[in-house]
């Protein structure tokens, strides 16, 4: 009995100290003058299209790595092909490099004097789009994968007998075993691509106004002294990814009981 309790608020600590307390901090940093203040600070015109940036490298990296995630992890469980193991092991390399090496790779490939430099990819929205994919690119697939391989192939080969097509078979059996899983990969995702800083950081050139992220931005106005600024950016990415985890638990019981 007291072993369990031992545990259990050791568990509670942990969680308070690593997560509970930094961000009750920023929160409490964010509006210990007021909401106005910090309501300001997130409405001013280089805050707002940094906001903008954002939205747009997670609006595009997002459906991009759930489609790729899904299709890779379909590969990587129902097929065999050459190099499938290389390839398993190539798409957790976003998780095993750091992300200013990630960066700094798209700047010698795509930058001035690049294998395909010339197209205005880095210092623009393009290469940090890449940048963005790149970081956030294994979630899916990880969530994806093991779900696929508990449930097995049974059902998808008993619906191919039946007359059903790759297509039917996977919208009406595969896909309603694996949703969920998508989906708390899309959070993950979703997550990744809001916050990242390293890589985008390395290719964006950090213009204000034109290619300054939200997590830019945050560290831009830190630096520059507007606490107030810096921590209402990061309160405003924080709410962005809480509501996406929020609309994923309160659709489930629908999703299902439907």
């Amino acid at each position: 009995m007291i072993g369990r309790y031992v545990v259990r608020f050791a568990a509670l600590g942990y969680v308070m100290v690593l997560l509970a307390l930094p961000v009750g901090y920023v929160f409490y940093r964010t509006f210990r003058h007021g909401f106005w203040p910090a309501w300001h600070a997130v409405t001013t015109p280089d805050a707002v299209h940094a906001l903008k940036v954002t939205l747009i490298l997670a609006g595009i990296a997002v459906p991009a790595n759930t489609i790729f995630g899904v299709l890779a992890a379909l590969a990587i469980v129902r097929y065999r092909f050459p190099g499938a193991g290389v390839f398993n092991a190539v798409v957790d390399l976003p998780l095993a490099l750091s992300p200013v090496v990630v960066g700094l790779a798209l700047l010698v490939l795509y930058g001035r004097g690049g294998w395909l430099g010339g197209h205005h990819v880095v210092f623009a929205l393009p290469g940090m789009v890449l940048a963005t994919m790149f970081v956030s690119l294994p979630f899916v697939v990880r969530e994806v994968v093991p779900v696929l391989r508990e449930i097995g192939t049974e059902q998808e080969q008993a619906a191919a007998t039946l007359g059903a097509g790759a297509w039917q078979t996977f919208w009406r059996v595969t896909w309603p075993a694996i949703r969920w899983a998508t989906a708390y990969g899309v959070v993950l995702t979703t997550a990744r691509a809001l916050g990242e800083f390293g890589a985008v950081s390395v290719v964006s050139g950090r213009l204000a106004g034109q290619t300054e992220s939200l997590t830019l931005y945050v560290q831009d106005r830190y630096q520059a002294f507007d606490e107030v600024g810096a921590y209402a950016s990061a309160v405003v990415l924080a709410l962005i990814a809480v509501t996406t985890l929020l609309l994923m638990t309160a659709l489930k019981p629908k999703e299902e009981t439907r």
